[in-house]
């Protein structure tokens, strides 16, 4: 007679052997057999440190000044290049190595992570006009540090920065994976491949999604909740969605200005330079330079004054 123990064993045995009989079935959910992907972790890692080179003092090294900068910035730099070095080389492997017997991995992971290490002076000259935008756009802003210390419009707008860099760069999965990073901490969804103007500025921020082919002019203000998504896709002779960068999200012009939880939809959708979108459009359509788009005033229905007891009788009677 087989003990508990035993019973609990063999089932346990038969429900891995069915999990890994699945592996098989279920192809798309494996990476079996391949080069390693990108790591989470050591991108978040990555992700930090390139805080510390974008916004230096403001993060985990206080107490920095002219005559020690160089020294912990080459020392990080160092860092940097080392661990994204890995993580480039291991989506450039698994997307292209594989399959172009031509592509040089090493050779082009390295020229990779150069290029973009020379870009962050670009960064950061684009993230000075981002703070200087909140700082100009949100009266309630005390100040360019408490901006950068704790706005989660400027954290998101920030990692799309870096990751768009690295898109631009043609590498695949890790902008993705540190824009869907900030998504979580902020709720703001860029994707990287977006294009982005500077003095661009998001406040509150919750809820924003900006897809992969808008395009957002310069000084451009967006408030929690608003979506600049796409209206339709592509389909192929078989029905199937078309997949790729063609242009399926809107273009907002220069000084746009769009309110919480307005809905901008297409990509023939072009808002014109200077315009105000109200809080909770839907658009589908362009709109001329200049333009103030809103819905009419609803009708509002207010009661009289009731007493507090009146009140929950009338809660309880409709209970």
């Amino acid at each position: 007679m087989p003990t508990e123990i035993e019973i609990q064993s063999g089932e346990l045995q038969k429900a891995t052997e069915l999990l890994v009989a699945s592996y098989g079935a279920c192809g798309t959910l494996h990476h079996l057999g391949h080069h390693p992907l990108p790591n989470r972790e050591a991108v978040a890692a990555i992700l930090g440190d390139l805080y510390e080179l974008v916004y230096p003092g403001f993060g985990k090294r206080q107490n920095l000044n002219s005559g020690n900068i160089g020294y912990y910035v080459g020392g990080l730099m160092e860092s940097v290049y080392t661990q994204l070095l890995e993580q480039v080389k291991r989506a450039h492997q698994h997307e292209r190595c594989e399959d172009d017997a031509d592509f040089h991995c090493d050779r082009e992971a390295r020229r990779t992570v150069l290029d973009f290490l020379r870009r962050l002076p670009h960064i950061r000259s684009i993230l000075e006009q981002d703070v200087e935008s909140a700082f100009r756009g949100d009266p309630a802003a005390s100040g360019h540090h408490e901006i950068i210390f704790s706005y989660p419009g400027l954290e998101a707008i920030t990692v799309y920065r870096i990751a768009h860099e690295l898109h631009r760069l043609k590498v695949k999965y890790i902008p993705r994976m540190m824009t869907e990073s900030a998504h979580s901490k902020t709720g703001i969804d860029i994707h990287p491949g977006a294009s982005i103007g500077p003095g661009f500025f998001i406040d509150h921020g919750t809820g924003v999604v900006i897809g992969e082919t808008t395009d957002i002019g310069v000084n451009v203000k967006l408030y929690q909740g608003v979506t600049l998504g796409a209206l339709s896709f592509d389909r192929d002779e078989s029905g199937e969605i078309v997949h790729g960068a063609y242009k399926r999200h809107p273009t907002l012009r220069d000084n746009v200005i769009v309110y919480a939880n307005a809905t901008i939809l297409g990509g023939l959708t072009v808002i014109g330079e200077s315009s105000v979108i109200g809080s909770n459009v839907w658009l589908t359509k362009s709109v001329a330079p200049y333009s103030v788009v809103v819905l009419d005033n609803p009708q509002h229905k207010v009661k009289g004054v009731k007493s507090r007891v009146e009140m929950q009788a009338e809660i309880m009677y409709h209970i």
